[in-house]
């Protein structure tokens, strides 16, 4: 075995006979070789000791600015002969000083009112507009505020302010627009106090003149002036009583028409002529009620503060007038048995009215404005009521007691529309902050929301009669539609398209036995779709002129074909 260690073998093959060689390394490369281009003395006068603090030698200027491993880095400030300054703002090199906050504030108001300002790392120059430093002999802005007599007198010849809750006339309300007695006279002091002067606000309180609490002006936003105004109402009709005693309450049975029987009983069409029209409101009408279930009498508000009874049957006139509110009335809603009624104001008051003779029986207010009001239908709970307010709140009044009972905070912008489904134990909400949501009466949290990035504020609601769905006026001229069951879900399927109502609140109504869908215009149609094919079936003119905005729609619980309408130009129209 050794002697084979040594061997040297051949080819395989047996052909061919080679010389036996052997491969010694002469020298070794090395791809890369150290190459020492200084001088070596110098360098070993460089190293010297590690622990040495003084040089043997001159050193050179590369020798003192040469980097301590790697190359010379340019933008190091000491990093070789032609260092680059790097920028650390978009327009160059921002020099860091270290002054206080409100230094820097009084410099940089100068700068933007004057057009200059001192230099920092030289405070004794300046920088900006040269000949503004020489105009105003480089003050700043704090040393230009005038002093406080200077500043007293200057108020004494300015105008007052104003009351704010006067918009024109003697006392009216001027703010920052108060003009000085002298306006030709320049006051250098003037100019420095409107443009630079930052007093604070207890400083002018304090220089103000105190008014006696009995002169202080009303502040606009007061809406408690208006609980004062006392409620009246009026009857118009041509007798109150009939022969047997009755008022106008008693349901008529000398027609032609059972008013008692169930509504929606019997098969809807659609209007096409004008038969009846009221005129009392001197301004917009804002909402038409029928009576519950009966439709014998009509009950509208109008943005002249009014709600009036009107008389459907017989000599269909105006049987009475109900005042009280100092602005427009919003809504308007029945109590289920008819015998009271709600009226919501602009001027923050919502109004329980008796029906049959005026009275104002109570007044409830939070503060805001209602912008709908509505009744809940069921039996067990009808003493109590809802309101959609301006604040973004639902509050829960129990008409006996006069009290907010609960409030349902969750909406992000003023409440429009309040729809009681599922048998009256919930109601759907929709607002300005285009969702809608859905609760259970008596719990403040909701159990359903709804907010797509498609949806429009939905300013308008009517129940379908089955109580399957809920209809929306949507701000996109369309009508939508939600299931009023469990899962609250929009029915894509049906859309109803064809009108305008971008712009205002415009009523819908389904006529009772769920037929066809109604809805104004803005344009003064009424049109009329079909509730299963979505299909516009009729449209006409119903406003006075070209434009007037038809808002009010309401169809008769009882009639087969019978619809009031109303709306800017403040008549009401009836149509069979």
């Amino acid at each position: 075995m050794a002697s084979l260690l040594g061997a040297n073998y051949d080819s395989s093959s047996d052909d061919e006979k080679k010389p036996n060689t052997t491969f010694t390394s002469a020298t070794t490369l090395v791809a890369a070789p150290e190459v020492n281009v200084e001088d070596p003395s110098r360098l070993q006068l460089i190293a010297g000791a590690s622990n040495s603090t003084a040089l043997t030698y001159n050193a050179t200027y590369d020798d003192l600015t040469r980097p301590s491993q790697g190359p010379v880095n340019p933008f190091k400030p000491n990093g070789g002969n032609n260092g680059l300054k790097r920028k650390n703002v978009p327009t160059g090199h921002a020099q860091e000083e270290a002054i206080s906050e409100a230094t820097f504030t009084a410099q940089h108001r100068t700068f933007q009112s004057l057009g200059y300002s001192r230099n920092p790392s030289q405070p004794d120059a300046f920088v900006g507009n040269l000949d503004s430093v020489a105009q105003h002999g480089g003050r700043d802005f704090v040393q230009m505020k005038p002093s406080k007599q200077v500043s007293a007198a200057l108020r004494r010849k300015r105008q007052k302010k104003g009351d704010s809750s006067i918009v024109e006339g003697e006392g009216a309300y001027l703010g920052p627009w108060a003009k000085y007695e002298n306006d030709d006279q320049v006051y250098e002091e003037e100019a420095a106090e409107e443009d630079y002067e930052l007093a604070s606000d207890e400083e002018l309180v304090e220089e103000d003149e105190e008014l006696p609490p009995s002169e202080l002006p009303a502040m606009a936003t007061d809406y408690q002036e208006d609980a004062s105004q006392a409620e009246s109402t009026e009857f118009h009709g041509s007798e109150q009583f009939d022969y047997q005693g009755r008022t106008y309450m008693h349901v008529p049975q000398d027609l032609d028409i059972d008013l008692k029987k169930e509504p929606g009983s019997t098969k809807n069409f659609i209007p096409k002529k004008l038969v009846q029209t009221w005129k009392s409101h001197t301004k917009p009408i804002t909402s038409l009620r029928f009576f519950p279930k009966t439709g014998h009498l009509l009950l509208s508000s109008a943005a002249d503060g009014k709600a009036k009874i009107w008389d459907v049957y017989h000599q269909r006139e105006l049987l009475r007038t109900f005042s009280g509110h100092s602005k427009a009335i919003s809504d308007t809603n029945f109590h289920p048995t008819g015998k009271t009624f709600l009226t919501a104001s602009y001027d923050r008051q919502m109004k329980l009215w008796d029906t049959e003779y005026g009275k104002c029986i109570s007044r409830f207010t939070t503060g805001k404005t209602p912008h709908v009001v509505r009744f809940n239908p069921d039996p067990e709970h009808s003493h109590e009521f809802l309101a959609g307010m301006s604040d973004k709140k639902i509050v829960q009044f129990d008409t006996r007691s006069g009290e907010l009972v609960q409030e349902y905070d969750h909406h992000l912008a003023a409440v429009n529309t309040i729809t009681f489904v599922d048998n009256n134990r919930r109601f759907i909400t929709t607002s300005d902050d285009k969702s809608l949501r859905a609760w259970e009466y008596g719990i403040p949290v909701p159990i359903k929301y709804i907010a797509e990035a498609d949806m429009f504020a939905m300013v308008r609601a009517c129940p379908h009669p089955s109580g399957k769905y809920v209809a929306f006026q949507s701000g996109d001229n369309q009508v939508v539609v939600y299931a009023a069951t469990d899962k609250f879900r929009q029915n894509r399927k049906k859309g109803f398209r064809g009108h305008n109502n971008a712009g205002y609140a415009i009523d819908l109504t389904f006529s009772p036995d769920g037929q066809f869908l109604a809805s104004g215009d803005s344009g003064g149609f009424a049109c009329f779709w079909d509730w299963k094919t979505g299909k516009m079936y009729h449209k006409f003119q119903a406003g006075g002129r070209e434009g007037s905005a038809v808002t009010c729609l309401e169809w008769h619980p009882q009639e087969t074909s019978k619809v009031v309408t109303g709306g800017l130009e403040g008549v009401i129209k009836y149509w069979d």
